[in-house]
């Protein structure tokens, strides 16, 4: 159920007011207090996203890859070149269609997770949320980027098909 005020812009037309810059105050703390953890293992933010989705998972088509990083996969190119000279991945070509890059840690990779994961806990602490507030808080986020992602396409298809 949407709340009418909501839709109204006027009505809260403050900053502090302003989800989108909520979000983006937020989102630009958590990247600062990720950068001088980060600079210790020798990455960088994004570079750290690519590599927790090669921690779940090894061995990933950079399609996958961008997919779950919600990037586009050339956007995704110039990271996944860096961690290779890094020496932390490496990129091959699938052997059953030559098309799809595959990205796979190397041991240096795969050992760099135990250090990540206690950076990933130093965060936790910083944030002061509870797991189950961390949670809740994740849901509404996938929730709110579901919705605006599903608005997006509409609106694509609907330019489109010229209605």
């Amino acid at each position: 159920m949407t709340d009418q005020n909501n839709c109204d812009p006027l009505a809260s037309m403050n900053l502090d007011n302003q989800l989108c810059f909520a979000l983006y105050a937020a989102t630009h703390a958590i990247t600062r207090a990720y950068r001088p953890l980060l600079n210790d293992l020798g990455i960088t933010y994004p570079q750290y996203l690519v590599m927790v989705v090669l921690w779940e998972r090894d061995t990933v088509p950079v399609g996958e890859i961008a997919r779950r990083l919600e990037l586009d996969a050339a956007a995704l190119t110039p990271l996944v070149k860096r961690l290779e000279a890094l020496g932390l991945v490496t990129r091959h070509r699938d052997a059953r269609d030559e098309r799809v890059v595959r990205i796979s840690l190397s041991a240096e990779g795969a050992a760099l997770r135990q250090n990540a994961f206690e950076v990933m806990k130093q965060i936790s602490c910083r944030t002061r949320l509870g797991s189950a507030e961390g949670e809740a808080l994740r849901k509404q986020l996938r929730a709110l980027t579901q919705a605006l992602t599903e608005d997006a396409e509409m609106e694509e298809l609907t330019a489109l098909s010229g209605a």
